[in-house]
């Protein structure tokens, strides 16, 4: 992680909501904790999986920022949004994010691989309040053979379970979400990480939804050139 990138403090600051950060390494709490509590939310911190658990049950935390490098991780039990659950952004080393997030089990929401911007810290904290992470409420987005359940963040098509990533599956939904309109690389950037990112990001993701959506086809992704991405109206 980088603490060198504060400009972003001003501009995506809390609003005294609470966070937990759990993390043991003292490297990430002395840079995460000042850098969270100086964007104006209220952070606790707990060392350990066990004692998570505890201030997850007895206080009303709004996110929990959880490092991935905890040894006792596994303690946390899985809690879901919507179901009395706290929101959840996963720190992971890049190497190892395949492996760790399907099992560390926690029903995670988000996540970002070190090292990593305070600024993408801070704008991914401010998506996830707001209710544009993963977590969704509503309940079922369908098209065609394409089905989103938005209390689970899990997709399916065919009848095959899509296996996403978090960045993955926002793109999905606002794709469905807006079936036959062309969205921008600006907007789609907007809209999966809550701020700009460089044209090559946004085509690996794409390309990424591509292989696992229309695996089996017909295309449902479209490319309009020069102008965005969008999926297929299988009205017309």
């Amino acid at each position: 992680m980088s603490s060198s990138d504060n400009n972003g403090i001003g501009v995506l600051r809390g609003d005294g909501e609470r966070i937990l950060l759990v993390a043991e390494a003292p490297d990430v709490v002395e840079v995460l904790r000042p850098t969270l509590g100086l964007a104006g939310y209220e952070v606790d911190v707990a060392s350990t999986g066990k004692a998570a658990v505890a201030r997850l049950e007895r206080t009303g935390y709004r996110l929990a920022v959880v490092d991935t490098a905890l040894p006792d991780l596994k303690s946390i039990p899985r809690r879901r949004r919507g179901v009395g659950g706290t929101p959840v952004l996963f720190l992971a080393t890049g190497d190892y994010l395949e492996t760790i997030l399907p099992e560390v089990g926690l029903s995670g929401e988000d996540y970002l691989a070190k090292p990593f911007q305070i600024t993408d810290l801070l704008a991914r904290v401010r998506l996830l309040l707001d209710g544009r992470g993963v977590g969704c409420s509503a309940p079922t987005l369908r098209h065609g053979d394409l089905v989103l359940d938005e209390s689970k963040c899990r997709a399916w098509r065919g009848g095959r379970e899509l296996d996403l990533t978090p960045s993955e599956y926002r793109l999905l939904g606002y794709l469905v979400a807006s079936v036959g309109r062309v969205r921008s690389k600006d907007q789609i950037a907007d809209h999966v990480w809550g701020e700009s990112r460089g044209d090559n990001a946004i085509e690996r993701l794409v390309s990424r939804l591509r292989r696992k959506v229309d695996r089996e086809g017909p295309a449902l992704i479209l490319t309009q050139r020069g102008f965005g991405y969008a999926l297929g109206d299988l009205r017309r």
